[in-house]
């Protein structure tokens, strides 16, 4: 398995379930490093490999193919199957070619519109849309964006006039660890934490430098989603006080 996030890791924990032996090659330095939390993540790759994955960190791959991967560290891996989980690239090619603005993402606003036209939208994956509750754009590649926005925009294409300020949610499944997310959840970013066992059930808050909250993390923490997003929309200052 090439990668570490989402995919990478969903798929390690559903073969390593079903008996077969899974090894996993990525550089971050653990599994789902760029959303989890530093100490999280480290708690998550030790169980991972007490689970009986082999988890090679901080490893590259130079080359691949359908049963072996060769490592930026020398190391060749043989294996019955080689799947790379490594995220997309959105195909831009044709608002490219139409002149339709592209960052990240075909831009849109929030009827899911393209600027100065009146009948060119996009919605899903695709499209670099505006998040109000956050000040700034996002491209979202999970299913309660690509379900939500395409509906709303759908509708928008025959009229509806309907604004998304959808805050969409995420999820994910680690063995019999899992968790919901919603807004912005990036590792790289402050957090304020409450933990009623440690790394094992409990909520984060990536927050700014005003420690206002940008996204939640439930860690085996469910039906919260609601709440996270309401206090992403109110943007006042938290503590851990707060979640729950």
């Amino acid at each position: 398995m090439i990668g570490g996030g989402f995919i990478g890791s969903e798929l390690a924990a559903s073969l390593t379930a079903t008996g077969r032996k899974v090894t996993m090659v990525f550089p971050e330095p653990g599994v789902a490093w760029r959303v989890l939390p530093a100490s999280l993540s480290g708690f998550v790759t030790d169980y991972y490999r007490e689970q009986g994955v082999d988890v090679l960190t901080e490893e590259t791959v130079v080359s691949a193919d359908a049963r072996s991967v060769t490592t930026g560290s020398g190391r060749t891996l043989e294996a019955d199957v080689v799947v790379a989980g490594l995220g997309i690239e959105p195909s831009t090619e044709l608002a490219d070619a139409a002149g339709i603005a592209v960052d990240n993402g075909i831009v849109v606003d929030e009827l899911g519109q393209v600027e100065g036209s009146q009948d060119v939208f996009a919605a899903g994956d695709v499209a670099s849309f505006p998040v109000p509750a956050l000040g700034r754009r996002f491209r979202v590649e999970h299913e309660d964006h690509a379900k939500t926005h395409g509906k709303i925009v759908g509708a928008n294409m025959a009229g509806a006039g309907m604004p998304y300020h959808h805050l969409p949610f995420f999820y994910s499944d680690m063995f019999e660890r899992g968790y919901e997310a919603v807004g912005e959840v990036d590792s790289r970013l402050a957090t304020v934490e409450r933990w009623e066992v440690p790394n094992r059930e409990g909520v984060v808050a990536y927050v700014d430098e005003s420690r206002r909250p940008r996204g939640f993390l439930f860690w085996n923490v469910w039906d919260k989603i609601e709440r996270g997003r309401e206090l992403i929309r109110a943007g006042e200052p938290i503590d851990s006080v707060l979640l729950v």
